[in-house]
């Protein structure tokens, strides 16, 4: 247990301590490769957590998400799409690694709200951009945002901790889009984007690897 926490604590620390410092220094003076570095360090460790703490394929999964997820902070402050091509790649490996934890029985409620999530999602992220060449783009990347968070809503993860962090991942993505529209010249996507972000994903590594560790005990007992 004592060799487990130390082996396992010091990254989930990093992850917290560059993920919330980051939100206090990315307005500041930082030359930018150090700030993007920085930013991407915050999920950037969480990888590492589940790469030492879930040793199955799954575990090597779920630490690839993260990795894509880190990669994809770095490249949008340069580009874009190329951030939106590496959070593409991160959803569609947890899409799969989603399908492969299916829950055994879920309730008409739950499964609705999975499968609406994905149409509302990209018809709101198709209205908000002003420029409306840019509407189809988005749109077309929210499909593999919307059926990641679908899928870990319906899988056999915790709902309250995988679910909720992957829902909490498509509300701050939500807000990137909206600042591209009517939220353009508002303080409100500064205060809300990184925090439900960062949260959301805390929550998808931590929820995640800790279901694994529990199968692989039963598995190996």
């Amino acid at each position: 247990m004592k060799r487990a926490i130390i082996e396992s604590r010091p990254y989930l620390l990093l992850s917290l301590l560059f993920g919330i410092s980051y939100f206090f220094v990315k307005d500041g003076n930082i030359p930018g490769m150090y700030l993007m570095f920085w930013k991407g360090a915050g999920v950037g460790f969480l990888a590492v957590y589940a790469t030492r703490r879930a040793h199955n394929f799954e575990g090597k999964l779920i630490a690839a998400v993260m990795a894509f997820g880190a990669l994809g902070d770095m490249l949008i402050e340069f580009n874009l799409m190329a951030g939106a091509g590496a959070f593409i790649v991160g959803h569609c490996i947890a899409i799969w690694l989603y399908a492969r934890h299916r829950r055994g029985k879920t309730v008409f409620s739950q499964k609705a709200f999975a499968i609406l999530l994905v149409p509302i999602t990209m018809f709101i992220v198709w209205s908000l951009p002003s420029d409306r060449s840019e509407a189809l783009g988005l749109a077309v990347y929210s499909l593999f945002l919307a059926v990641m968070a679908a899928m870990a809503w319906t899988s056999s993860f915790p709902r309250y901790r995988v679910g909720i962090g992957a829902l909490l991942f498509v509300i701050s993505d939500l807000f990137i889009f909206a600042q591209m529209g009517f939220l353009e010249n508002s303080a409100i996507p500064e205060w809300t984007i990184w925090p439900f972000y960062y949260v959301g994903q805390f929550l998808i590594v931590t929820g995640v690897v800790r279901t694994l560790r529990k199968e692989m005990a039963i598995s190996n007992p």
